[in-house]
């Protein structure tokens, strides 16, 4: 999957760019499907030590998914924000397999009501 990083207000280091990109990649293991996605880097201004935020708008057929990870580092806001698109994923895969199976039993029943006639 192409992922693309833009950085706000800094520029982030290779290091870090090949990091999110590995870690975006092993979203394919649960959804080959995934089309690109775009990964916004940000220090949030405050006196709190959780103060860089990564956020990631991945695009799957027919939807986005959007996850945020604010922490004390880039790589645990990462870490944060992929758990979170991988939940979303899961669900995504589940919400489609039900449709699937629902379709599938709707012409079961009705080729069973064509043999019956």
């Amino acid at each position: 999957m192409n992922i693309t990083v833009q950085s706000i207000h800094f520029d982030a280091d290779q290091k870090l760019v090949d990091f999110i990109q590995r870690k975006t990649n092993k979203l394919t293991q649960f959804y080959d499907q995934l089309l690109d996605g775009i990964c916004y880097l940000k220090l949030e201004n405050g006196e709190s030590e959780a103060n860089k935020i990564a956020e990631f708008k991945i695009n799957i057929p027919g939807n986005q998914l959007f996850a945020k990870g604010q922490a004390k580092s880039f790589e645990e806001a990462t870490d944060l924000a992929v758990e979170s698109l991988r939940r979303q994923i899961n669900k995504q895969k589940t919400r489609e397999n039900r449709t699937v199976l629902s379709n599938h039993k709707d012409v079961m029943v009705e080729i069973e009501n064509k043999e019956e006639i």
